[in-house]
């Protein structure tokens, strides 16, 4: 296939080539209109990413494309990735020559001819209009109108790794070109040797993004010491924590700055073949690497002698099944290698011996995005944000009960309430703040008063959290800790890979702990009461050991849920334990169920819906419930239409 010509001009004046007279006013010309600075059409853009399509965005897409065939009008249509803001999608956005680009909320595919036919017509409709982006020179902006630099959401952010999502067009080398993409890499070839790319990296104390923290420039020397015919690069893309989904929407929204971080990488450790070991379950993100990896390599910034310099990387994907073990490092190394994920003992660590027995640096994606920023404005200017442990920015995927959920990134050093409480808006509907969880399965609560500790990597230690992926799941009164303890230990256990004894029976036995403490009475035999209470007392002792003898890191964190919320809940497990009570209201075993007798007018709907035979009561006379009977299940008091069913 033959190169674009204009593509080709690109790569060739982001390599700072001397460019003519001419080529550098076409430059100036196709920078402008790349960047959307200069257009000569409309443009509507729809957030098209894994969230968006999920809220509808192929139905806005189509309706988009209906129309303006309707009424033949030469727009071009642009499917972006995730912007971040989550709770207002599916997001379009409409940028007409001369105006600035304005964003519209929550676009089903039944409004898109109204917000259409006004912004046409001159007019932004005030009822789904969310904000504009900032003019550039030339630009008209629109009157009583947000900037995205002004609200809420977008002003504290600090958007490095996520600077393009949303804004480019994933597909399109050029755009990502004319936005300074692969210019750190020419930089990179062009002024350092591989030993000096990792002491770039180590003085601006980038540490790794995946869970662990360990200094990524130091990791990169151990592996470029070793002497060895053959070095790997391996990309985590294994996002496996429930919650998180920050690798998904970089790839998907922004896949060049991975690649350009990973030649980067590459190049500092010495590898010339490198993996992205991603799961199976994220097909839109596969499919954007296919197409970038394509069209790197065909204008010489990914394969062999990359911009003309002596340096070559080969990238290859590897597709895993889906498995939370491999997204520890050792077990990944037997999945791509061919083998069940499983975890190997160490030393010898992956820098000195990994795939395929060769030395192996194994980075996750948010980290490796961190470098083409990192590495084109140099070490103090990444240092320069941060606290003193932890530099740069953290992406996260904030859900749960909060007003605004997305994907954020903030400057290391901002406090978990400023996340929670001013970029997410808030707890929703005005509940009462209980805690966040921080770090996924292997990380811990944090609970109100601690809401004011900073996102950073020795701090979220003190309370018994970690920084992990990067997922922010926060929790309002409404929710019960113990429950939340045996949610995450019951996904860490099915996802055991069973190799060592501790992780595999103790987080069993674990489990077995929490289900017998949330168990009513009525569903005791025997001597199950006395065993309820015995492995209480021990569940802490257990949760230690767990961690203290497992082999490999899965295990090592798999009691944090459990002992964090004992530290800061442990209210919640004496009132499970003592009164067989959940002061949430969660646990349904635990729950009682009564009529309020002069509530009820008798009309048999909770009879007929108890699937126990638990009420009995005659038509227009107030109904009972027989205690010994009820299982819990709380159908009665979902179909009560006159609010007489209460639960304790």
């Amino acid at each position: 296939m033959d190169k674009n010509p204009e593509t080709s001009l690109l790569v060739r004046w982001m390599n700072d080539v001397p460019l003519e007279a001419e080529e550098e006013k076409k430059i100036e010309k196709l920078t402008k209109t790349l960047r959307r600075e200069v257009l000569d059409r409309t443009q509507i853009f729809v957030g098209a990413g894994t969230c968006g399509l999920g809220a509808g965005a192929a139905a806005t897409l189509d309706a988009v494309k209906n129309y303006l065939a309707e009424k033949e009008l030469d727009v071009e249509v642009v499917s972006v990735g995730c912007i971040g803001l989550c709770c207002e999608e599916p997001l379009m956005e409409v940028q007409i020559p001369g105006r600035t680009r304005v964003m519209f909320r929550q676009v089903t595919g039944e409004k898109v001819p109204k917000i259409l036919d006004e912004i046409f017509a001159g007019q932004v409709s005030k009822e789904y209009a969310l904000l504009q982006h900032r003019p550039v020179e030339g630009v008209q902006a629109w009157e009583d109108l947000q900037f995205i630099d002004e609200n809420d959401f977008f002003a504290p952010q600090t958007r490095w790794v996520l600077k393009n999502c949303g804004l480019i067009n994933p597909r399109s080398l050029d755009e990502y070109l004319a936005r300074g993409g692969y210019a750190a890499l020419a930089k990179t070839l062009k002024n350092y040797d591989s030993a000096q790319v990792c002491q770039e990296v180590e003085k601006s104390g980038l540490r790794g993004r995946g869970g662990g923290g360990f200094p990524t420039g130091k990791k990169w020397q151990f592996a470029l010491q070793v002497e060895a015919d053959q070095k790997y690069l391996v990309c985590n893309a294994d996002e496996g924590d429930p919650g998180a989904f920050m690798d998904r929407a970089v790839i998907e929204g922004d896949p060049h700055r991975l690649l350009e971080g990973m030649a980067i990488a590459a190049y500092g450790i010495g590898a010339t073949k490198a993996y992205i070991y991603i799961r199976a379950e994220y097909p839109l993100a596969i499919e954007r690497l296919i197409e970038a990896i394509s069209e790197a390599e065909k204008y010489g910034l990914l394969g062999d002698n990359i911009l003309g310099t002596n340096f070559s990387l080969h990238i290859k994907i590897k597709k895993g099944a889906g498995a939370f073990v491999c997204g520890e490092e050792t077990a990944l190394l037997n999945s791509i290698e061919g083998r069940r994920g499983m975890p190997r003992p160490r030393p010898p660590f992956p820098a000195v011996k990994g795939v395929f027995g060769k030395p192996t640096v194994i980075n996750n994606v948010e980290t490796l995005a961190n470098l083409p920023e990192l590495m084109a404005h140099g070490a103090e200017w990444f240092s320069a944000i941060g606290t003193q442990t932890s530099k740069g920015t953290k992406v996260f995927a904030l859900s749960g009960k909060v007003c605004r959920t997305g994907l954020v990134e903030v400057a290391m050093g901002t406090t978990v309430r400023d996340v929670i409480m001013k970029i997410g808006g808030g707890i929703a509907y005005g509940r009462a703040y209980k805690a966040t969880q921080i770090g996924g399965p292997s990380g811990g609560c944090i609970p109100e008063q601690h809401l004011g500790i900073e996102i950073d990597y020795e701090s979220l230690k003190t309370v018994g959290a970690m920084m992990g992926s990067g997922g922010l799941v926060v929790m309002d009164e409404d929710n019960c800790m113990v429950d939340v303890a045996k949610f995450f230990m019951d996904f860490i256990q099915r996802e055991s890979c069973g190799k060592c004894t501790p992780c595999r029976e103790g987080t069993r036995r674990m489990l077995e702990t929490l289900n017998r403490l949330t168990r009513g009475r009525r569903s005791e035999t025997g001597q199950d009461s006395l065993r309820r209470f015995q492995s209480v007392i021990q569940l802490q002792e257990l949760a230690e050991t767990i961690r203290d003898t497992s082999l490999c890191g899965l295990g090592q964190t798999a009691p944090n849920p459990v002992l964090s919320t004992l530290r800061w809940f442990p209210e919640e497990y004496e009132a499970h334990l003592y009164e067989r009570r959940c002061p949430a209201g969660v646990c349904s075993d635990l729950l009682t169920f009564s009529i309020e007798t002069e509530k009820c007018v008798g009309c048999t709907v909770c009879a007929k819906r108890c699937p126990a035979d638990a009420i009995v009561g005659s038509i227009k006379n107030p109904h009972y419930i027989i205690h010994e009977k009820c299982i819990g299940c709380g159908s009665c008091m979902e179909g009560c239409r006159f609010g007489a069913i209460t639960k304790s």
